[in-house]
């Protein structure tokens, strides 16, 4: 009961007023995302209002926004080129499904594994996609177009001085909506963007033959929508998590945008996920429990379908002025001067996640390089901490060695190469009590040492090893194996 009121109670009049300016926030975008995946206006909008609305529900992450969006529609475009809408409608709700499995076998702990330097490089990229988005709304056009935007953008900043009450994002859509109109200037409106549905969803099963074949066409493009929507997903949600300094359940927030994707697919609608762009207007507008969520998919299908000619008179300049607020608030600007005072590492790590996700408009292979870079770094670090201490007892006839640190494949070259296997003594002891082997390599390398020093007339002796080393030790090595030094000479 606790939780039902802080999520859905708490905020009433900021979770409405916030759901509204998202809802006029989305028209555009959806429309725009429709456009991008070659299917109708309707598509796109359906799918926004159904996503919203069903993962206010079943989310876990109050006050994000989740719809039709960019990177999803990307994924689309060749199937629907090559077959059409209805095996799109399939395939959003298989993609619903992998989703569900992902929570399931909770794939959401992996967020764990995107390093800091990753989150900061999405949310600069997030924010330079979303201002590029915005530039063919400000190219060729009229002067009064960026006196519009630029009025806009005053009002967003401004209005806040003067009361917080209302969202100033919706105190611009209306002043400069009601500038266009009374004034009857030229200027690009909603209605240009694409033809608003007149009627409500209705649920139907995509009309396609329910073969094998029909499963091979769709599976890899529903594969790829599950990937692209759970990791924009889970990246919006950690930074919510940072703007709203609260927690969230990443598991079932990929069942949540499961079970909204296979709604959407039942009532004609496409893939969708969470919104980095509108989730941040959201909370910039005082949005943070649940309601938000639930009023922005309401107010979206409410006004396209009933007040659609209001709607369609909104200027586009209003809604790029509300953007251009979103991309600057989304960018991180202390990641700028992190630059001088941060690791270098974790400089390039955000610095390629920016670049490569920028330049391919991928969020996905943006996030991949990150992450990639981020485990080179760590390895090549953590390589680097291992040490290998030697001295002589027994009047000089044995030869100890003390490993500190871990072995592993980043660090099994290291641990080799630090050994003298020249030396003439009767013992080798390789003292591995402060060590840890990781992986088959380290238990490679183990066995090359010890082979390696047999082959010199040297006897053995490894003491220490921990419990789990010596389980992989005894699975993996082949020191203690007879033919081992025949595997180490080739014989």
């Amino acid at each position: 009961m606790k939780s039902f009121q802080q999520d859905w109670l708490s905020n009433v009049r900021g979770d409405l007023l916030a759901g509204l300016v998202v809802a006029l926030a989305l028209i555009p975008e959806a429309i725009a995302f429709s456009i991008i995946a070659g299917v109708d206006p309707k598509v796109g909008l359906y799918a926004s209002f159904c996503i919203a609305v069903v993962i206010a529900f079943t989310g876990g992450r109050p006050g994000m926004i989740s719809a039709a969006t960019g990177a999803m529609a990307l994924v689309m475009v060749t199937l629907v080129k090559d077959h059409g809408l209805q095996y799109l409608l399939a395939a959003t709700v298989l993609t619903g499904v992998l989703q569900i499995i992902a929570g399931w076998v909770r794939l959401g702990v992996l967020m764990r594994f995107v390093s800091r330097s990753v989150v900061t490089g999405f949310v600069n990229a997030l924010a330079i996609l979303i201002f590029m988005a915005q530039l063919p709304e400000l190219t060729n056009v009229t002067w009064h177009v960026y006196a519009m935007t630029a009025a806009g953008l005053v009002i967003i900043y401004g209005f806040p001085y003067i009361t917080k009450a209302i969202p100033s994002p919706l105190v611009t859509i209306v002043v400069l909506t009601g500038v266009a109109l009374y004034l009857n200037l030229d200027v690009r409106t909603v209605s240009d963007m694409g033809e608003l549905p007149d009627s409500l969803p209705f649920f139907l099963i995509p009309q396609i033959p329910f073969t094998l074949e029909t499963l091979l066409i769709i599976f890899p493009y529903s594969l790829t929508l599950m990937v692209v929507g759970l990791l924009e997903s889970l990246m919006t949600a950690t930074i919510v998590d940072d703007l709203t300094d609260t927690k969230s359940d990443k598991n079932r927030e990929c069942v949540g945008q499961g079970v909204a994707n296979i709604t959407s697919g039942f009532i004609g609608g496409m893939a969708g996920c969470a919104m980095i762009g509108q989730s941040i207007i959201n909370i910039k507008s005082g949005g943070r429990g649940r309601l938000s969520t639930l009023s922005a998919g309401i107010f979206l299908l409410l006004m396209v379908v009933f007040l659609g000619d209001w709607v369609g008179r909104i200027p586009m300049a209003a809604l790029v002025a509300v953007m251009i607020m979103v991309s600057i608030g989304t960018f991180n600007w202390a990641s700028l001067k992190g630059l001088r005072d941060h690791p270098r590492s974790s400089s390039v790590v955000m610095l390629a996640t920016v670049a490569v996700t920028v330049a391919t408009h991928d969020l996905a292979k943006g996030v991949l390089v990150g992450v990639l870079l981020s485990g080179f770094f760590f390895a090549h670090k953590v390589g680097q901490i291992l040490r290998v201490q030697s001295r002589a007892e027994d009047d000089g006839r044995t030869r100890t060695y003390q490993i500190l640190g871990q072995v592993f494949f980043a660090s099994a070259d290291r641990f080799t190469n630090s050994f003298d296997y020249k030396e003439v003594v009767d013992k080798v002891r390789i003292d591995v009590s402060r060590a840890h082997f990781w992986d088959i390599t380290a238990v490679s390398s183990l066995d090359k040492v010890v082979l390696k020093f047999r082959r010199e007339g040297t006897e053995v002796e490894v003491v220490g090893l921990n419990q789990a080393s010596a389980t992989l030790v005894d699975k993996f090595g082949v020191h203690d194996k007879d033919g081992a030094d025949d595997m180490l000479t080739g014989h």
